[in-house]
């Protein structure tokens, strides 16, 4: 392997651990403004530090990830439809030479093998591979289940085949009963996809069996961003992939975290306080503390004291 293909993949799976924490916030792409992306930066911005990835779309990017960021990303370059149609007549929505200007990590899109459209995302595979190798960027092949599909070994052992014949270097599929044969039908590395919101306690349960299996990681959006502290989630993911935590401590973790932060906000008091006596009064009427502006009674004094005394010697 050549050493920017070996490094890239590096940024994503660390090596001292053999596992990745992705962030999955692509959802829009198709979904529009779903529950807990509806302002993706306000999202991102405080998950970002914990993941070992972010897989989105460019648009998001640009629009909602810092320049500065250190977090590795993995660009959805697949798109066209939405919920509205049959998703899986998707297209390539994004150059290779765009994903080289935004410094991707790895480039991803979604196949829908067995779907009508079946053929055409294969060969979008199979394009884009072709592209991203001269480059050394990787390819994620993302296993798209449609309703009438099972989610089963037999079919996601086949579809995440598929994708590593292709020439995929890693594949996104879902966790499933005997995943085990999933993960020894594909020589390359799979992470699991999070899917629908699950009980905080049951998500981790799913992240652990798929890890004890074979997975290499997992690529987590709503059961993350829709949990009731996304923050705590994250981190007691983060603890079950590269600490070795068993589910109860990961869970402890989350519920560690979740009353931590509750202390904070309380510590902090209420978001607005009210200083103004009444209309007249040129103070600012709220303290916006939550959004990190502080402006104190004190200083408010002090400015209407020198206007004061700026008045005297007009």
């Amino acid at each position: 392997m050549e050493w920017g293909m070996q490094n890239r993949l590096a940024r994503i799976i660390r090596p001292e651990t053999g596992h990745s924490l992705m962030l999955a916030v692509d959802h829009g792409y198709f979904l529009g403004p779903t529950s807990g992306l509806e302002i993706p930066a306000e999202t991102i911005r405080p998950l970002a530090p914990y993941a070992d990835a972010l897989m989105l779309t460019r648009g998001i990017l640009r629009t909602s990830v810092t320049g500065t960021t250190s977090t590795p990303i993995v660009l959805r370059v697949s798109g066209g439809t939405s919920i509205l149609r049959d998703l899986d007549n998707e297209g390539i929505t994004t150059t290779i030479r765009e994903a080289i200007r935004l410094n991707a990590a790895a480039v991803a899109l979604s196949i829908f093998v067995g779907a009508e459209h079946e053929k055409e995302t294969l060969l979008g595979l199979s394009n884009l591979i072709n592209e991203a190798e001269e480059y050394g960027i990787p390819t994620l092949a993302v296993t798209a289940v449609g309703k009438d599909m099972a989610r089963d070994a037999r079919y996601l052992g086949l579809a995440s085949r598929i994708a590593a014949e292709l020439g995929a270097r890693m594949v996104k599929t879902y966790y499933c009963d005997d995943f085990e044969k999933v993960v020894a039908g594909c020589p390359v590395p799979i992470v699991i996809a999070g899917g629908k919101k699950l009980p905080e306690r049951e998500a981790l349960e799913m992240a652990h069996r798929a890890i004890s299996e074979g997975a290499v990681g997992v690529d987590m959006g709503r059961n993350i961003f829709q949990s009731e502290n996304p923050v705590a989630m994250i981190q007691a993911v983060r603890a079950l992939l590269h600490e070795n935590a068993t589910v109860d401590e990961a869970f402890e973790i989350f519920n560690e975290k979740k009353r931590s932060s509750g202390k904070e906000e309380k510590a902090h008091g209420k978001k607005a306080v009210v200083i103004g006596k009444d209309q007249t009064d040129p103070r600012p009427k709220e303290i916006k503390v939550a959004q990190g502006y502080y402006e104190t009674s004190k200083h408010h004094e002090k400015r209407r004291g020198k206007e004061k005394h700026d008045r005297k010697k007009r």
